[in-house]
């Protein structure tokens, strides 16, 4: 409770609080969804990034955090999480760059398995023909 006077322990403006408890959204919070309202267009949105992606490849940061996240230690893992901090800005987008990448690894590491295994079944089926 402020007193309105400017020393002692109860110092301050006496302002009036807001009545709605509500915080209101920033619309940062927002960047980088894929649309809220429309399905559709998020749908859309996925496949463009998607797209670019694949065509772009990724960038020489986030090939450092790959590095990275690949030695799978502790202090390597918050070592990429500072770096990703530093380019992108906020902890938030830092923490969501680290796990779509440790996401993208671990697909592209399922993808290789399964690659070898179709392989050394081919490697089989050649085998036993002669």
């Amino acid at each position: 409770m402020k007193s309105g006077i400017f020393v002692g322990l109860n110092k301050g403006f006496i302002v009036q609080k807001p009545t709605s408890g509500k915080k209101r959204v920033r619309p940062a919070y927002r960047k980088g969804r894929l649309g809220s309202a429309q399905v559709t267009v998020g749908k859309r949105t996925k496949q463009v990034r998607e797209i670019v992606r694949e065509m772009a490849g990724s960038s020489h940061y986030e090939r450092r955090i790959t590095e990275m996240l690949k030695v799978g230690t502790g202090a390597s893992g918050k070592k990429a999480l500072k770096i990703a901090k530093k380019r992108l800005g906020t902890m938030r987008r830092a923490k969501a760059k680290r796990n779509e990448l440790e996401t993208l690894m671990q697909a592209m590491k399922h993808v290789t398995e399964h690659k070898d295994d179709k392989e050394h079944k081919t490697h089989k089926k050649e085998d036993k023909k002669p």
